[in-house]
C-alpha cells in the first residue's frame, strides 16, 4: 500500500519491511503499480495545492456518424478551459448557517415514496455529516427526484441555491474530529464594519468552480452552475476527430483485457487517420476562453482560414486595449507582441474574418493532433493502462471503444435572408435509440443549422455523403453489423439547441465524457438505465387536425434521459444538477408543443427523402436484409405490411439472430475468399520476383524466400475451416456486387 500526505508532500510505502518515501512535487506525475496516477497541482485561483488522482483504465468514448456542429472535437477538449472560478458566497452569515444547521440535522428517514423505500440498499436516515454518507449521496438527497415524497421534493425546492452550495462545501471538508462543532471552522471577514459574503474555511477563502451550460434566452447571458466541491475534470487523450479507421474483433482474441469489457462479445478498435484536425473554434472569439486554440494559433506554421488578416498597426492597437489584451492567455499575448516586432500580416484568435460587415461564424484552422503535439499525455495514459492490466512491455496495449455516443446538431425555427429554417430541436441532452431507430438517423444524418452549414438537411449516410467513393450501403451494412456484434448502445448527445429556448452550443458535448467516465460499465448500458427509470421511452401519439387524427412518430426519437439520470449521474458533476438540466430541457415539448411536433415531422420527412434515394438509384439491392427493413420503413412506413414495432421485425435486430443468418455467414465466406485471393496474388508476385534473371542476390537480401514460406503458411491458414470459425464475431466483408457495364 502507498499513502500520500499533501501537507508533508510525501508519498510513503513499505518494501521488504522498510518504509520508503519520495517527495511529491508539482509538475511531476507519480504512478502506482496499479496504474493509478497522482499529481500535485496548484489551484488556478488560490494559493492552495491539491492532489489529483487518475484511474489506470480509461473510458474510450467513440463519436461516430456525428453531423457538422455535433461536437466531435469537443468531446476530447479539457473541461478546465470552460471552468469559471469564484468565491462561495453566503448572505447573512448567522441566518444562513442556521438554515444549514437545520438541513444537516433534519430527519430524512421518510424522504422516499413508500413504493421506492424498500428498493433502497441503504437507509436514508443516515445523517448528512456521517462518514457513512458520501458527498454524492448528499447531492442526490438534495436533488428533486420522482422517487421522493411530495413533501421532500417541496423541501428541496425551498432550499436557496447558495445554501445548498454551503451544505456541500461543509460536507466536502468535514472531519470526524470536528463532531458537532463544525461551524467554528467556517467564517467570513468583516468588511466596512459588516460581515462579508465570502465563505472561509479555517481562515482560507473557499473557491468554487462554475460551468456554463447554455445561454439565457432573454438576455443571452451565460447559465452557470456550480460544480461539486470535489469535482476534478477528467484527463483526456484525443483518440479521433473526423476520419477514423476501425475493425471489430471478438473479445476473446484481445489478451489482457480487464473485467470492464466482459459484457461485450466483440469490441471495436479504432485508429485516428489524421495528422492535423480541421477545427472550428467557436468559443475562441471570447478572449482567454478557448485556451487550447490560443496556444495552437500562437505557434509556428499554422494553417488558418476565415481569420481576419491583421497588420502591425492594428495588432499594436489590439495589444494596447487592456480590456481585450489582458484577458488573453500568455501564448496569444506573446504571439501578438512578436507580430508587432516582426511586422507583416498575422492573426489573433479572437478576431475572425469580416464578411458582409459581420464577423464570420466559421473560422477554421488545422490543429496538430494533441497526442502528437503533447505525447506525454498519451504515454502516461498508456503506461497507466499497462500497469493496471499487467501487460508486458513487449505486448501491444489495445484501447477498445467503451461507449458509442454520436452527436447531433439541433436548431429552433429561424429565417435567414427570407429562407425559413425548419425546427430540429426535439432531442433532450442524451438519447438512446435501439438499432432500427438509430439507423434511420444514420441513413439520414440530418443536421440542424450550424456555423458549418447553411441550414438544416441531410449530410448523407453516416455523414459521409461528400466523401464516399462507393455505395453508402457498404458503410451502412458494416456499421450495422458492428453495432450488433459489439452490443454498444446507440447513445447520442445534443449540440446547438435543446428545444427552441435553450441554446447550449457545445456545452453538453463537453460534459458527456465527464459523466460517462464516472459511470460504472453496467451503468452505461441501456438495459440498466431503462430498468432503473433513468431512460424513458418516447411513444407515438395522435393529435387532432382539421383533416382528422394525425400520428406523430415520436418513437423515432427512442429513449431519453430522465430526472433520475440527472440526479444520479449529473449529480456526480454538479451541486444542483436539476437546475443545470431542468425539466424543460428533459422534455422539450414543454417549451413548445407546436415546435416539438413540427421538428419530429421534419425529421421523419428528411428520413423518408433520404431512404427513397436508395430505391431511385437501385442501391437498395446492396443493402443487407436488416438495412432493407430500415430503408423500407423510412420510405414507405412499413416492411411487407409490418411496422417497425412488430415483434417479428424487432427480433431480427439481435446479435444471436444475425449470427444464425445466411447473409452474415456469406460475409464471412466473402472475407475468407478475398483473403485467399489476396494471398495467392502475393505469392505469385514473390515467385515472379525470385524468378527474375539476376535478382537472386536481391531476393536473398530482402528475405523473399522466407516471405514466400510465410505467405504459403498464411494461405493454408485462411483457407481452412478453422479460419472461417475464427471470423465469427468480426465484420467479415461486404459482398459488394458491381453492375456490369
Amino acid at each position: 500500500d502507498m499513502s500520500v500526505d499533501l501537507n508533508a508532500q510525501n508519498a510513503t510505502w513499505t518494501k521488504n519491511g522498510e518504509t520508503q518515501s519520495i517527495r511529491v512535487l508539482p509538475g511531476h506525475t507519480y504512478l502506482h503499480p496499479s496504474g493509478y496516477k497522482i499529481r500535485l497541482e496548484k489551484h488556478p485561483e488560490s494559493t492552495a495545492f491539491k492532489l489529483i488522482g487518475t484511474a489506470g483504465e480509461g473510458t474510450f468514448c467513440h463519436k461516430p456518424s456525428t453531423v457538422s456542429g455535433g461536437g466531435k472535437s469537443e468531446i476530447s477538449k479539457s473541461l478546465n478551459d470552460a471552468v469559471i472560478y469564484g468565491s462561495i458566497y453566503i448572505g447573512d452569515f448567522e441566518k444562513d448557517m442556521a438554515l444549514v444547521k437545520d438541513i444537516l440535522e433534519r430527519d430524512y428517514s421518510n424522504c422516499f415514496d413508500p413504493q421506492y423505500a424498500k428498493q433502497q440498499s441503504r437507509s436514508p436516515e443516515r445523517k448528512i455529516l456521517s462518514m457513512e454518507r458520501s458527498l454524492g449521496s448528499v447531492v442526490k438527497l438534495l436533488t428533486p427526484n420522482s422517487e421522493y415524497t411530495k413533501e421532500h421534493c417541496e423541501f428541496i425546492h425551498s432550499i436557496p441555491s447558495h445554501i445548498r452550495s454551503i451544505v456541500f462545501a461543509i460536507k466536502r471538508f468535514y472531519k470526524p474530529e470536528w463532531g458537532e462543532d463544525y461551524a467554528k471552522h467556517f467564517s467570513v471577514d468583516t468588511v466596512n464594519g459588516s460581515p462579508g459574503h465570502e465563505l472561509k474555511l479555517d481562515g482560507r477563502k473557499l473557491s468554487g468552480t462554475y460551468l456554463r451550460v447554455g445561454h439565457d434566452k432573454a438576455s443571452g447571458g451565460w447559465r452557470t452552475y456550480k460544480l461539486r466541491q470535489d469535482f476534478i475534470a477528467a484527463s483526456k487523450v484525443q483518440m479521433e476527430d473526423d476520419i477514423t479507421a476501425s475493425i471489430v474483433v471478438p473479445r476473446s482474441q484481445i489478451p489482457n483485457l480487464p473485467a470492464e469489457y466482459d459484457m461485450f462479445e466483440s469490441l471495436k478498435i479504432s485508429q485516428n487517420c489524421e495528422w492535423r484536425l480541421f477545427q472550428r473554434p467557436d468559443d475562441a472569439i471570447l478572449p482567454g476562453f478557448d485556451q487550447q486554440t490560443e496556444e495552437d494559433l500562437a505557434g509556428d506554421q499554422v494553417f488558418v482560414s476565415n481569420f481576419k488578416p491583421i497588420y502591425e498597426e492594428e495588432m499594436r492597437d489590439l495589444s494596447e486595449q487592456v480590456d481585450f489584451y489582458e484577458i488573453l492567455t500568455e501564448p496569444m499575448k506573446k504571439h501578438m507582441k512578436r507580430c508587432i516586432k516582426e511586422g507583416g500580416v498575422n492573426i489573433c484568435s479572437a478576431k475572425p474574418r469580416i464578411w458582409n460587415g459581420q464577423q464570420t461564424k466559421n473560422p477554421r484552422y488545422l490543429q496538430v493532433r494533441p497526442d502528437v503535439a503533447k505525447p506525454q499525455d498519451k504515454y502516461l495514459a498508456e503506461l497507466g493502462t499497462r500497469l493496471y492490466r499487467r501487460i508486458p512491455a513487449s505486448d501491444p496495449c489495445v484501447f477498445p471503444v467503451a461507449g458509442v455516443i454520436s452527436g447531433r446538431r439541433n436548431n429552433p425555427p429561424d429565417e435567414i435572408n427570407g429562407m425559413k429554417i425548419l425546427p430540429l430541436c426535439v432531442f433532450n441532452p442524451i438519447h438512446y435509440q435501439e438499432l432500427p431507430e438509430l439507423f434511420m438517423d444514420f441513413v439520414c444524418s440530418v443536421t440542424g443549422k450550424s456555423p458549418s452549414t447553411t441550414g438544416a438537411g441531410s449530410e448523407g449516410a453516416l455523414t459521409k455523403g461528400p466523401f464516399n467513393a462507393i455505395n453508402a450501403t457498404a458503410d451502412l451494412n458494416n456499421t450495422l453489423v458492428s453495432m450488433l456484434l459489439t452490443g454498444y448502445g446507440g447513445f447520442s448527445s445534443a449540440a446547438g439547441y435543446i428545444g427552441p429556448n435553450y441554446k447550449v452550443d457545445h456545452d453538453i458535448s463537453l460534459l458527456i465524457p465527464e459523466v460517462w467516465c464516472r459511470m460504472a460499465p453496467k451503468e452505461r448500458t441501456a438495459e440498466w438505465l431503462i430498468k432503473n427509470g433513468e431512460l424513458e421511452k418516447i411513444d407515438d401519439y395522435e393529435v387532432d387536425t382539421p383533416e382528422g387524427k394525425k400520428t406523430i412518430n415520436a418513437s423515432r426519437l427512442g429513449y431519453r434521459i430522465t430526472d433520475k439520470f440527472v440526479a444520479h449521474y449529473f449529480g456526480r458533476v454538479f451541486d444542483n444538477p436539476a437546475a443545470a438540466i431542468n425539466e424543460d430541457m428533459l422534455k422539450p415539448e414543454l417549451q413548445s408543443e407546436e415546435v416539438f411536433m413540427d421538428g419530429i415531422e421534419n425529421l421523419c420527412d428528411a428520413q423518408m427523402k433520404s431512404a427513397l434515394n436508395y430505391f431511385k438509384d437501385g442501391t437498395i439491392k446492396y443493402a443487407c436484409p436488416l438495412l432493407k427493413i430500415v430503408l423500407h420503413v423510412m420510405a414507405y412506413g412499413h416492411y411487407e405490411g409490418k411496422s417497425i414495432h412488430d415483434p417479428e421485425i424487432r427480433a431480427l435486430f439481435t446479435r444471436e439472430a444475425m449470427l444464425k443468418s445466411d447473409w452474415y455467414k456469406q460475409r464471412l465466406v466473402t472475407k475468407q475468399q478475398r483473403d485467399t485471393v489476396r494471398l495467392m496474388s502475393n505469392i505469385k508476385a514473390l515467385e515472379d520476383f525470385m524468378n527474375r534473371p539476376g535478382y537472386a542476390m536481391e531476393a536473398a537480401r530482402l528475405g523473399v524466400h522466407d516471405r514466400l514460406n510465410a505467405a504459403h503458411k498464411e494461405l493454408a491458414r485462411v483457407s481452412s475451416d478453422k479460419y472461417l470459425e475464427e471470423l465469427v464475431g468480426t465484420l467479415g466483408a461486404d459482398p459488394i456486387v458491381f453492375d456490369e457495364a
